[in-house]
């Protein structure tokens, strides 16, 4: 019953905080038009399926499209970018497979900022990288591909999904622990870089487990894994770390907004993207390609987005890795 004395208490609160029921309404209303999520590499990759996924789920919970825009290109930097500059409203989403802060480390020169211009929204998954290299490599192992690198100095080519991305700074990482020479050869993607690991333009690449269905159909060789111990969906594979002591890569993919995002948007954005993740056929799904679906916080995705920056900065001041 809304009494006389409830009616004067709203009233009175309209007046001390004139935006909280709007905010609350326009939480409660988002999305009432179609969201984009930004993917900044090409169609068909391990990334774009992650991100795909998590569109269908999303589009179900909301009752609006939510659609996959790839924006690839420039070390993955056209997309985040593109989001960075985008309207703050929530209707235009970043898929980040971790080049925000990889770029950060590798760029000296951005035209975005990443602590700056992006607001948090969650984590999605974090990802073991597994290394392929084609039939044709004399290679089945670790230890025999850096013998067959060591023999042959810059002669070889490493793929990667573009220059800057959390993949290539597993590679380099590599490179430099195994003492190792290759020559980099950038792609928009896993799709386009695949068209040539299989026969042999290239010798090596490093991808997410999506990519293990080439390793099982027999299309390519996969001979190790980045993370800390052997992965659960391919449990027969090592760790490059049982060859290369100390070697460890485990990166992630994050839902971001541009800055200034309405915080009551980002937070209904978070909660129901940490639904999704939850959802056991979901985690399931993911696992099979190597993937931990890992929800979180704004709160804890900005700090996990601080700590990578600090850790391939590092990387590349270690190793001299820059590109401008």
């Amino acid at each position: 019953m809304l009494t006389r004395r409830r009616l004067i208490a709203l009233s009175t609160a309209q007046v001390l905080a004139p935006g909280l029921f709007i905010h609350e309404g326009r939480a409660q209303s988002f999305p009432d038009k179609p969201v984009r999520i930004i993917v900044p590499v090409a169609a068909g990759g391990p990334t774009d399926i992650v991100a795909r996924t998590l569109a269908d789920r999303l589009s179900a919970i909301w009752g609006q499209q939510v659609f996959i825009e790839n924006k690839s290109g420039a070390g993955n930097n056209m997309g985040i970018e593109y989001v960075a500059r985008s309207n703050a409203d929530g209707y235009t989403l970043l898929f980040d497979p971790g080049s925000i802060a990889a770029n950060t480390s590798l760029y000296s020169k951005l035209s975005y900022d990443a602590v700056a211009d992006f607001a948090p929204v969650s984590l999605v998954t974090l990802v073991d990288y597994f290394m392929f290299v084609p039939n044709s490599s004399p290679a089945h192992s670790v230890k025999e591909f850096i013998e067959y690198v060591k023999l042959r100095p810059d002669q070889l080519k490493m793929g990667s999904p573009g220059t800057g991305s959390a993949p290539y700074l597993a590679e380099m990482l590599f490179l430099q622990m195994a003492d190792l020479k290759m020559t980099h050869v950038p792609y928009r993607g896993a799709a386009p870089a695949f068209i040539d690991l299989i026969p042999g333009r290239i010798d090596c690449y490093f991808g997410s487990g999506t990519l293990l269905s080439y390793s099982r159909s027999g299309q390519v060789r996969v001979v190790a894994v980045t993370g800390p111990k052997r992965n659960p969906a391919a449990p027969e594979v090592p760790s490059i770390g049982e060859t290369v002591p100390g070697y460890e890569v485990v990166s992630s993919q994050a839902l971001f907004a541009p800055a200034k995002t309405p915080l009551d948007v980002i937070g209904k954005i978070s909660t129901d993207t940490n639904t999704v993740l939850a959802d056991p056929a979901i985690k399931s799904k993911l696992a099979e390609t190597g993937y931990v679906a890992r929800g979180s916080s704004p709160e804890e995705l900005e700090n996990l987005l601080k700590t990578d920056i600090a850790k391939w900065t590092a990387l590349a001041k270690s190793a001299n890795l820059k590109l401008d």
